[in-house]
Order: C-alpha cells, then structure tokens, then sequence
C-alpha cells in the first residue's frame, strides 16, 4: 500500500514485562522494528529515564495516554508532554456512567474543550482514546457523530478501532467520519467479545486493511495496542508488527 503510515506501540500492552525490566523490554520493542512508541501515565520509569532511553534507541514518541487533565493532574501532564517533546496528549478513558445519556456526552465535552484550551497555552493539543461505551444511539444520534459536532476543532480523536467495532460500529465507518479528526488510530484484533482475551493483529476478526486504507490519506500513526491476550505478550506485539508490515500496511525499520 502507498503512503503507508510509521507504526508505534502502545506500551500499555507489555506493562506486566516492563515492570520488571523496562530498559530490556523497551529496547526489544525497538529491535523489532517499531518506530515509535506511545507511553502510559504510570509506567515503571521516570520520565527522564524513559526520554532518554526512547532518544538512544531512535524511538519517536507520537503521543502519551494521561488521565483527564484536571487541575490536580495538569502540570504531571505538561510534565510528561515536556518530557518527551510532544504536542499531542491522550486522554486515556472516562468511566463509561459519563456517556449514558445526550446530556452526559455533551457535558464530556464541555470539560474535553475546557481542558483543551488551557492545554493549548502551553502548546499542547488534547485528544480522547474511547473504549466500546462511547458507541451507542443517544436519543436518535450516534455517540461519536454528537462528540464531533460538540468537541472544538482542537480537540482530536484517537480512535481504538477494535473498541469502536465492540461498541457495535463498523470501525471502518467510524474512521472515515472520524477523518481528519482522528489523526492516531488504535489498531488491535480479537473476537469481539468483552469476555475474550485479544490476539495479535490479524489473526482475529478485525478488517484490519480496510481500516488501514480508510485512514491513508487522514492518519498519521497507526498504533498497535492488546489489552491483553492468551500467551505470550511479547511474541503477540511482535507477531503484529510482522503482520502489518509484511502486507504493506504499516512503514517499520525492519
């Protein structure tokens, strides 16, 4: 596929492995042929320490996952965003009670656009990761269509497209409405069931190509990410990389 798009890991997936050797498990990440990498709030590093680490192995942070930036949390958020060198940050999740009515997702968004623009004076652009609750019809209107029409330009999704086909979507649909909005896009595979563990990238029920070529023209990273799967992590985060890059879907360094 042309203009194929670099391919980072979500780290979240080896969080057990790099809690007990983050320096060994980070640079086998890099030696297989990840680009970038995107970090977690808690990880098991310091932040100086994990900057400097990602610097050596020519790893590109393309964002981080924080929590909700509220007053409490904004300046460990700037930290992190210093830290890396980043203009982008994630928030991770909001619990799904917040997005059960019209009114709620509204008021999400209200706090998504105020916390963007406090964010905005230090340079940093705000996005929002979803998991399957932000899908559903509200009233007559799509959960996501609501988000996009409430949310200020400046706010910018990173779409999980296997939680978007969970929550009952076609996460191909999801990311060509998305578009240009969703400037990170979540690649992981599995059942679909909440009750099962994940897979590798492609060797579950994702249309992982087409959600690929939806987004050519709109993403620029595609990040594998696996909650959490049967077997061995490591090998599972390697197996995505191969997928993805032996079919020409993802630009890797090796």
């Amino acid at each position: 596929m042309s203009n194929m798009k670099p391919v980072a890991l979500q780290l979240y997936s080896l969080r057990d492995a790099l809690a007990k050797d983050f320096e060994g498990i980070v640079r086998s990440v890099a030696a297989m042929g990840y680009v970038g990498v995107e970090p977690y709030g808690g990880m098991p590093a310091g932040l100086r320490e994990a900057a400097d680490l990602f610097e050596e192995l020519e790893l590109e942070v393309c964002s981080s996952h924080v929590p909700f930036p509220d007053r409490a949390k904004l300046e460990s958020a700037l930290a992190e965003a210093e830290a890396f060198d980043l203009s982008r940050l994630v928030v991770a999740f909001l619990p799904q009670a917040e997005f059960e009515t019209l009114d709620a997702v509204k008021r999400v968004c209200e706090r998504l656009n105020r916390a963007s623009k406090t964010m905005q004076a230090s340079k940093v652009q705000l996005g929002y990761h979803n998991h399957w609750w932000e899908f559903k019809d509200l009233d007559g209107q799509a959960t996501l269509d609501v988000m996009l029409s409430e949310l200020d330009d400046e706010v910018f999704l990173e779409i999980d497209t296997y939680w978007a086909q969970v929550g009952g979507l076609d996460a191909v649909e999801v990311v060509k409405r998305a578009g240009g909005r969703a400037p990170l896009i979540h690649l992981k595979d599995g059942s679909l069931s909440l009750d099962d563990n994940m897979t590798a990238v492609g060797a579950g029920e994702m249309s992982v190509p087409e959600i690929v070529e939806a987004t050519a023209e709109t993403a620029e990273w595609h990040i594998v990410e696996i909650d959490r799967c049967d077997g061995d992590m490591l090998q599972a985060v390697h197996d995505s990389y191969k997928y993805l890059t032996s079919n020409s879907l993802v630009r890797g360094k090796v």
